[in-house]
């Protein structure tokens, strides 16, 4: 890309779809089954997206029945009522997820999985056919209930993303099981403070992976992690690339190896009927305080949100090869596995570097698997521009037809840089939604054009605002992200939070009765495009692996010299992640490049290697406010230009004058 290129004003029309791509979406598709099996009728999306959200029960039926849904037991209603929190979608139904996802039979694969290049210089890639994935899922299901697992036990994974991991989740939710997971890097600390939460029953674990060209030992963090869970009653090792070495585990847990419960024949593979909201999986998404919340969704909501985003925003069709780069503990492993609930779609799963052994690398798979949908991260997609690849260059990708692109706001430069460097004639779906929904619900559109810096649209179903601190609706102005109706993926609780408050104090507490996001949105009056400025919370979120402030600073804390800590994440500020640590230190202390590599180490091995900070800077003091709570989302919004006066009060501060330091910065430009 030439250097000295003018950047586009936002706006700029980079792409439209052609007629006959239009005609051939799945979207035009719905539409069409909408006129004749319904009698509704609409000219554009803007109207379609609006009786979406204005009729609620009618859409979400509609969904259920073009998507053929099947249920055990159908519902009394579609919606209880519109109260937020409170609203049950589909009361009375049950069904079961991974029945939707293996009730497919064809001729493509169900996946396509590859690991990063071994000692002979070649990837490793396995396929597995749908009828060979539901054989594992059976046998594994089997399995698990001889090992006494029920409904609503919990079963974790501490794994890579392999495709044992899918089969794991499937046979737990066959049977009614709930499932989470932590990607293998996480530390054992970071791991029991998750899992101890939900007291999980069996794990399913690797004690090595393969990244960025080595082997990673993780036997010894495992040993910790099984030594820190109580409730554990069964370990069962998946092979890694090396075996597994003797280890003491705690008393009164079995352990089993995964290969030898693959032998023989399995019995039939059996499927649970469970309620619509009965807890299909458990994700972690932190606050600034406590452990990381664990949020559960269930069966039925992520079911209908998923067939929705991927068929009609993500337009995947029969043939289409579905890959997202993504560890297993974020929540686009979650949409991956989605895609096996399409006909005949093939999810292609990776687990290694994407840098490994260069920045090509996943350029290259796309190109050699022939995959349709290539989803990755803004600060992906901008690593390779600052690194001056050429993704087309000695490639075709005449089978791609879109790229995604979340994890953060994607700027103009990203924009154009896809369409000059990997294809012209492509839809780039920059998308935003979030753990807390497993979903997108700003995302793309194959019936409609993209702009460079804009995401194309705001989904079907989700009633989504910007809102000022009045409540009242903004266009073309920056406001918080609002939800004022119900949607279907929203969680069905959170673990441990028997009374609902957590949950009300994490979405609805600034705005009750709607849900507050915690992004900043800008909505176009004109054309309903939007613009996502980054989080208006102070999560953390670093390669989709997302982190509480609070875990942070328990790191680094710690160290001797450091008195206090604050840190932001500043995402889409200057093109790319970037995640900023101030440290307050102890009198006769300096910030050297020996304490620098303290902290470093520090937060890689006790919270993980993708939160070590970009930058960091030293300040006299960290600002409070006058109860003590550090001033993390005032901070963030100051540097991210922000008038200091419209974001924090001075007189609610035990000292203002710390602010200071970060107006400065913020003038600088960190």
């Amino acid at each position: 890309m030439d250097e000295n290129a003018v950047a586009p004003s936002r706006g700029e029309l980079l792409w439209e779809p052609t007629a006959e791509a239009v005609r051939q979406s799945n979207l035009t598709r719905y539409m069409q089954w909408l006129e004749t099996e319904r009698e509704l009728k609409f000219a554009r999306y803007d109207d379609l997206r609006k009786w979406s959200v204005g009729d609620l029960e009618t859409f979400w039926n509609s969904i259920v029945d073009y998507f053929e849904v099947k249920f055990a037991h159908e519902a009394r209603t579609v919606l209880s009522s519109r109260d937020l929190p409170g609203a049950h979608w589909f009361p009375g139904a049950t069904l079961n997820y991974a029945e939707h996802a293996l009730r497919h039979t064809g001729t493509t694969p169900a996946i396509i999985f590859q690991g990063e290049p071994g000692t002979d210089g070649l990837p490793h890639r396995e396929e597995i056919s749908r009828a060979e994935l539901r054989r594992q899922v059976a046998a594994m299901a089997d399995a698990l209930r001889q090992s006494g697992v029920k409904p609503g036990d919990r079963v974790c994974g501490y794994l890579p993303n392999l495709p044992q991991t899918l089969v794991a989740f499937l046979a737990a939710a066959s049977i009614g099981a709930i499932w989470s997971v932590c990607p293998a890097e996480l530390s054992s600390r970071g791991v029991i403070e998750r899992f101890h939460q939900i007291g999980p029953k069996a794990l399913f674990a690797v004690t090595s992976y393969h990244y960025g060209g080595k082997v990673h030992d993780r036997s010894a963090v495992l040993a910790e992690i099984v030594a820190g869970l109580p409730t554990l009653e069964h370990l069962i090792l998946i092979p890694g690339p090396v075996d597994p070495t003797p280890s003491a585990w705690r008393e009164g847990v079995t352990v089993k190896f995964w290969n030898d419960l693959q032998k023989g024949t399995p019995p039939e593979l059996i499927f649970e009927p469970v309620p619509f909201e009965h807890p299909l999986w458990i994700l972690y998404s932190s606050g600034t305080t406590g452990a990381p919340k664990a949020i559960v969704q269930g069966h039925g909501g992520i079911l209908l949100e998923h067939l929705k985003t991927l068929s009609l925003h993500f337009d995947l069709r029969e043939g289409d090869r579905f890959f997202w780069y993504t560890t297993a503990g974020w929540m686009m492993w979650n949409m991956v596995v989605s895609g096996l609930l399409l006909k005949d779609v093939t999810v292609v799963l990776y687990d290694g570097s994407p840098k490994f052994p260069g920045f090509t690398a996943l350029w290259d798979m796309v190109e050699q698997l022939g995959v349709t949908f290539f989803g990755t991260s803004a600060p992906y997609l901008l690593a390779c521009m600052k690194e001056g690849v050429i993704p087309s260059k000695g490639r075709s990708f005449q089978k791609l037809r879109a790229i995604g692109s979340t994890g953060a706001p994607l700027p103009v430069e990203g924009f154009r840089w896809v369409y000059q460097e990997v294809k012209r004639d492509l839809l780039l779906g920059s998308a935003s939604g979030g753990t807390d929904v497993c979903t997108a619900f700003v995302l793309c559109n194959p019936v409609l054009p993209v702009h460079a810096g804009e995401l194309q649209c705001r989904g079907l179903g989700a009633a989504i605002e910007a809102w000022d601190d009045n409540r009242q609706p903004l266009l073309n102005q920056m406001g918080e992200l609002i939800l004022t109706a119900p949607f279907p993926s929203m969680p069905v609780f959170l673990w441990n939070d028997a009374d609902g408050s957590r949950l009300r104090a994490s979405y609805f507490e600034k705005f009750p009765g709607v849900w507050c996001h915690g992004d900043w949105i800008e909505i176009d009056a004109q054309d309903g495009h939007c613009v996502i400025h980054g989080r208006s919370d102070s999560t953390l979120n670093r390669g989709g692996v997302r982190m509480g402030s609070a875990e942070f600073y328990s790191a680094v804390e710690d160290l001797p010299g450091i008195a206090e800590a604050l840190v932001v994440d500043l995402s889409g500020l200057n093109r790319e992640d970037r995640l900023v640590l101030f440290v307050a230190l102890r009198e006769g202390v300096a910030l050297d490049e020996v304490l620098r590599g303290q902290i470093n180490a520090r937060l890689k091995s006790h919270v993980s290697p993708r939160h070590v900070p970009d930058a960091i800077y030293a300040v006299s003091e960290i600002p409070h406010t006058l109860n003590g709570k550090k001033l993390e989302v005032p901070v963030k919004r100051i540097l991210m230009g922000a008038p200091p006066e419209k974001v924090v009060n001075r007189e609610a501060m035990s000292n203002p004058g710390s602010l200071a330091f970060f107006i400065e910065l913020a003038r600088k430009s960190v």
